[in-house]
């Protein structure tokens, strides 16, 4: 059970990875957006994208913690 458990803690940091650099991505793009290609929405909510991944990596840290305690 410990190697579940570090799986899925890996499995996180991961999520937290991908997740800056899609924010961030997404983030540019609606600035160049708004100034320039006539996007209606404001940037930020380029930052909603950040919800999903959010409950994954709680999902994942959740799931890292409770394999470990049955150890």
């Amino acid at each position: 059970m410990k190697n579940l458990s570090n799986v899925f803690l890996i499995l996180a940091v991961f999520l937290a990875c991908a997740m800056c650099f899609v924010v961030g991505y997404d983030y540019a793009d609606m600035l160049w957006g708004v100034r320039y290609g006539g996007y209606s929405a404001p940037a930020w909510t380029a930052f909603l994208i950040v919800i999903p991944y959010a409950l994954a990596i709680a999902v994942c840290l959740i799931l890292s913690r409770a394999f470990r305690k049955r150890v």
